[in-house]
């Protein structure tokens, strides 16, 4: 079977179901704009990458993002042209349909299965937009996201079906088109994120860090911003410091913005808030990103670990550090109920509560005996819903039926439990 994956970042979600089709004698093949990482026994055919979004006088207000979406759509779909005129038409596609990528590749492959990964589709009520109470959309921002999803709608009427990696991203898909996307995570490594005892972790001055030697709260984003709770966690962090004088704090993230926007007067928000906050910097490590096997010492490790999302793509990382049996105290938000149950597999508090997270923090440092079932239930979660091997079994079973059968209007039957 050769199977053609599409996404503008490189592999990204497709990366485990990539290598376990190359592994197991499968084609391969990569469109995309850049490379995040080289799976062997895999082909990647880079396109040209559009300029972002241009708006301009000639140009009708909120259109720069649906013209850039086009451009994309025109380059992946040149691209799948090239690749028939040589014979390398692929037995099904795979793309995410966030960015236009495969809002054309219906038009020129009609006869081949395609399969939309439907990550996020935005709205002005029940998701991140309004979620704050400072950020009320008003009706240019309405406009705007609705236009911003134009590529999608236009990929899902033409797509044989999708896949979303939770129920909740998926319903916030039409009706209409809910019925034909599947849930299927990509699941968690559970060989490697596992619980370790013996775990630890040398820091940059020499230090090594180890279970409860000091007790070490964790954070981990992608970037160190208000989407993911940053701001309430280093507050909640600051009065838990107060209370534990020989706790360690560890905020991973890049001072970046993935999400939303920066803060006031432009900079990181980690500086813009550190001006107002009187924390230790000895106990307080902002190491940036740091590489895959780190984050695992550091869930392995943890005392705490705290995830905060607004209603959004959840992350793997909070997935990584339950499979670590790490205590994860999470927000009150959909994205997090539909993994954790409170008080039997982590511990759920209002997002914007900052005083409710620093006393369930400090409680676990106080009492971390308490937690121990607790955390074996969030490794059991990880293990029945989320491993590995069961997730890429049900990718699979996704890509036989929409190579063998000549209706795929059904595939969302083939989902997690």
């Amino acid at each position: 079977m050769h199977v053609a994956f599409v996404h503008r970042r490189g592999f990204c979600q497709f990366a485990a179901l990539a290598a376990h089709l190359a592994q197991t004698g499968n084609e391969v093949t990569l469109v995309t704009e850049t490379v995040d990482q080289r799976i062997p026994s895999t082909r990647v055919i880079r396109h040209r990458a559009e300029p972002g979004p241009q708006a301009n006088a000639q140009m009708a207000r909120h259109l720069g993002v649906p013209d850039h979406h086009v451009r994309i759509g025109h380059r992946v779909a040149e691209t799948f042209e090239a690749m028939a005129k040589q014979g390398q038409v692929p037995d099904v596609i795979v793309g995410h349909t966030g960015w236009g990528s495969m809002m054309f590749v219906k038009d020129v492959l009609p006869n081949v299965p395609a399969l939309g990964y439907c990550e996020f589709f935005y709205r002005a009520e029940g998701a991140d937009i309004g979620f704050s109470p400072d950020d009320q959309p008003d009706s240019d921002t309405r406009k705007r996201l609705r236009l911003r999803n134009m590529a999608q709608l236009l990929s899902l009427e033409a797509m044989d079906g999708g896949i979303s990696p939770t129920h909740w991203q998926r319903s916030l898909y039409p009706a209409e088109h809910r019925g034909r996307i599947a849930v299927c995570h990509e699941g968690v490594d559970t060989r490697v994120f596992r619980p370790d005892a013996s775990a630890s972790l040398k820091l940059p001055d020499g230090r090594v860090l180890k279970a409860g030697d000091p007790p070490i709260v964790t954070f981990v984003a992608r970037d160190l911003e208000p989407y993911r709770g940053f701001p309430q966690a280093l507050a909640a962090a600051a009065k838990v410091a107060r209370e534990h004088p020989n706790a360690l704090f560890v905020f991973v993230g890049g001072d970046g913005v993935s999400y939303g926007a920066p803060p006031p007067g432009g900079g990181s928000w980690r500086d813009h808030l550190l001006q107002s906050l009187d924390v230790p910097a000895d106990r307080f490590l902002f190491p940036g990103v740091v590489p895959h096997a780190v984050l695992r010492q550091l869930f392995q490790i943890s005392a705490a670990h705290i995830y905060l999302t607004y209603p959004f793509v959840l992350s793997w990382s909070v997935l990584e550090a339950m499979a670590c049996g790490a205590l994860v105290i999470g927000s009150d938000t959909a994205p997090m109920q539909e993994v954790v149950s409170s008080g039997r597999n982590g511990v759920l508090v209002p997002f914007f509560d900052t005083d409710a997270l620093a006393g369930v923090v400090s409680e676990a440092l106080r009492h971390p005996e308490k937690y121990t079932d607790m955390r074996a239930a969030s490794r059991r979660t990880i293990e029945q819903r989320f491993r590995l091997g069961d997730c890429i079994a049900r990718q699979m079973m996704l890509l036989d039926k929409a190579t063998n059968s000549a209706s795929t209007s059904n595939i969302a039957l083939v989902s997690s439990k």
